[in-house]
């Protein structure tokens, strides 16, 4: 084998380490861990900018907006919902954690109660308050927004 052959033998093995290379970089690249977030829920600053028995719904309208698609509105009070997503590579996305933020209203219109929920242990548990009274309306609801935690597919979220 000549000087010309041991070159062409020496550059076919650089390509086949290059190539190695660039499939264990991709091969990597698509195992690692993507997080979405799916629907909204004000942070903490914005729902300082709310005071339970002065603003209304229009006011809270204004400073932190209504509720998503995904969130809901009713009679009782406006519920804001948040999901975060795993994906890693081919495996099926998993929800790694869910808020409830929920803004109740009293008869006069006025906010009465601003709670945060999540889940710890499989319970729903507030994770802050800004309460009138100690009573929660919704809470059946509340548990209801958190209780298909892990159950909700990705699919549900399409329109995202």
């Amino acid at each position: 084998m000549g000087f010309i052959g041991m070159l062409a033998k020496t550059a076919a093995r650089g390509r086949v380490a290059r190539f190695g290379l660039i499939a264990a970089v991709l091969f990597v690249a698509a195992c690692s861990t993507v997080y979405r977030n799916h629907g909204y829920v004000p942070t903490e600053q914005d729902l300082a900018l709310i005071e339970v028995g002065v603003d209304t719904r229009e006011t809270v309208n204004e400073k932190i907006g209504r509720p998503s698609a995904s969130g809901l509105l009713n009679d009782v009070g406006w519920f804001y919902v948040q999901s975060r997503w795993a994906y890693r590579g081919a495996f099926e996305p998993r929800e790694i954690d869910r808020q409830v933020v929920s803004i109740t209203f009293a008869e006069s219109g006025r906010v009465e109660n601003i709670e945060r929920f999540g889940l710890e242990r499989g319970k729903v548990v507030p994770i802050s308050r800004h309460v009138t009274e100690s009573n929660v309306k919704g809470l059946s609801l509340i548990q209801q927004l958190l209780g298909s935690f892990g159950r909700v597919g990705p699919a549900a979220f399409a329109g995202d």
